[in-house]
């Protein structure tokens, strides 16, 4: 089969590789579509240890089983590979457990015309659902999962919040469309290049570009850094009223940034949320299929065979789409 190789820092390159033989318990599915991940980018520059080369990427997919259980159906998966029986899985909190694998990461993953993933990892798409769409499950999850988990540590709801999303990539304008849909009617994104400013606009949502335009010290009760750089923690402390909320979403360094003497002084709930829990997945997608989220438009279709310079063209910001999907 083909599939697209991370095979060192800045170089990815689509090789023909053997099918894996399928152990107990698994699946074998067909990619139709796979988006790429920040994480993705992370690792194409090198920055992740734990996705070591000659590897496969990729984990955000839709598809169509081959072999297993759910033959001829059309699923998305949760690319966490969780044992089960810990005691987070045990809680429903599968994100965390201790002996979690991933797809993309400690196995290949689906820049690839097929795949091999355990069973119980697979959930069934609606036959209204296209690939393309089911493809957005797993970021959306992640939105969706940060959103949900912030919101349990407001003293009002969250609909009735000011709130701030900085970064307008793939997981901050889901996390918009998300807060949106759920009443949010004081909602701005912070977001430097203006491909994607204007994607977002282009989307129903109020952007800003904070090296030109800054609002009040003190200004949302909720701030959502989709970003995770330190100038962002930066601005999310800077932003964030006394007793509210930010959610930390994105993970692009780990270099400061963060104040907190501010935090402690305005008695600032600062959180993390990692991935999603297969509620949060099977409920993302119920989300997508209702198109609560608008029309996807903000979405770019790419050939598989075009991973190099879709790559490419996420790391100079030459598109404005705030997800490439590859389709093999």
């Amino acid at each position: 089969m083909q599939a697209l190789y991370y095979v060192g820092p800045e170089q990815v390159e689509m090789r023909e590789t053997e099918e894996l033989p399928l152990a107990e318990g698994e699946s074998r599915v067909r990619i139709l579509a796979t988006g790429i991940c920040g994480s993705d980018l992370h690792a194409f520059h090198g920055h992740d240890a734990r996705r070591q080369p000659p590897l496969i990427l990729g984990h955000e997919a839709a598809g169509e089983v081959l072999e297993g259980p759910l033959a001829g159906k059309r699923v998305t998966m949760n690319p966490l590979i969780v044992c089960g029986h810990c005691e987070y899985c045990i809680s429903g909190r599968q994100n965390l457990c201790a002996n979690r694998t991933m797809i993309g990461m400690t196995r290949p993953g689906s820049f690839a015309e097929t795949l091999t993933i355990p069973s119980h990892c697979l959930i069934e798409l609606p036959d209204s659902l296209s690939a393309e769409a089911a493809a957005l499950t797993e970021p959306a999850a992640t939105a969706l999962h940060g959103v949900n988990r912030l919101a349990q540590y407001l003293s009002r709801p969250l609909s009735e919040a000011r709130v701030l999303v900085i970064g307008a990539g793939a997981i901050g304008l889901l996390t918009g469309l998300i807060l949106r849909h759920k009443g949010v009617r004081h909602l701005q994104l912070a977001e430097t290049n203006p491909l994607r400013r204007s994607t977002a606009e282009a989307a129903g949502l109020s952007t800003f570009d904070p090296r030109e335009e800054t609002p009040p010290t003190d200004s949302f009760e909720a701030v959502f850094d989709c970003v995770g750089s330190a100038p962002t923690r930066d601005m999310a402390a800077r932003f964030i009223r006394p007793g509210g909320a930010i959610m930390h979403l994105g993970l692009q360094d780990n270099e400061g940034g963060l104040d907190t003497r501010a935090i402690t002084l305005k008695e600032v709930a600062f959180l993390g949320a990692y991935t999603y829990t297969s509620t949060d997945l099977r409920a993302t997608v119920d989300l997508l299929d209702s198109q609560a989220l608008g029309p996807l438009s903000w979405v770019e279709v790419r050939q598989l065979e075009q991973g190099a310079s879709a790559f490419a063209d996420l790391v100079a910001g030459r598109t404005p789409a705030a997800k490439i999907i590859l389709t093999p």
